[in-house]
């Protein structure tokens, strides 16, 4: 264990440097299972792992994992939006977007989503952010985040109204934080194929600057 947590920067890591480490004993599967079973070290899924409470040098960021469970992935949606403090309420379930199949995981720290959207959309408006001192994840910009939410819920919108009645009444999302979104990143994002809805979100933001 000690070799295992000295070669280890951060707190997760893969089967395959698990197997690197413990290469010095006789049966390998055998010491992951006796490590599994006193807590030592956490199974997320098939293939990765995290230290134990005792044996973790941080938080274990939510956001890394999401990147490293399922991907191509970035974490976007409802969690991306409450981590950017435009959402009040606490959002459990980590979010993200993909250009595979929708998955769901239920792990031993949480529940993480990926939803697809299609690759063009997928490509623009996301960012690489550091977590921690060990890693960095990817994750959607304010404006992706929330564009991706009006893609994927088909929403149809036709007013301002309508508009307004969705981002502050429905998502209750932060007034000053939508004035503060970026025009030219949401046209690029209109621009790969993003929801129609955008087009009255740029206009909404031009009123009230």
């Amino acid at each position: 264990m000690k070799i295992l947590r000295k070669k280890v920067e951060g707190d997760v890591f893969d089967y395959s440097f698990l197997m690197e480490c413990l290469l010095k004993y006789k049966s390998p599967r055998s010491k992951v299972t006796h490590l599994l079973r006193s807590g030592e070290i956490i199974r997320v899924k098939k293939g990765l792992y995290i230290f134990g409470l005792e044996q973790r040098r941080s938080l274990v960021s939510l956001e890394i994992l999401a990147n490293q469970i399922y991907g191509p992935s970035y974490v976007s949606l409802e969690y991306a939006l409450a981590f950017y403090g435009l959402i009040p309420e606490f959002v459990a379930e980590v979010t993200s977007v993909t250009t595979k199949r929708k998955k769901m995981y239920q792990t031993p720290i949480g529940r993480f989503s990926y939803t697809p959207i299609p690759v063009p959309l997928f490509s623009v408006g996301y960012t690489l952010l550091q977590m921690n001192q060990y890693g960095s994840a990817l994750i959607a910009t304010p404006e992706k985040a929330l564009a991706d939410l009006l893609y994927t819920r088909k929403l149809q919108i036709k007013t301002d109204s309508d508009l307004e009645d969705l981002l502050f009444d429905d998502l209750r999302l932060n007034e000053e934080g939508i004035k503060k979104m970026r025009i030219g990143v949401l046209h690029d994002i209109l621009n790969s194929g993003g929801s129609p809805i955008l087009s009255l979100l740029i206009d909404l933001i031009r009123r009230n600057k």
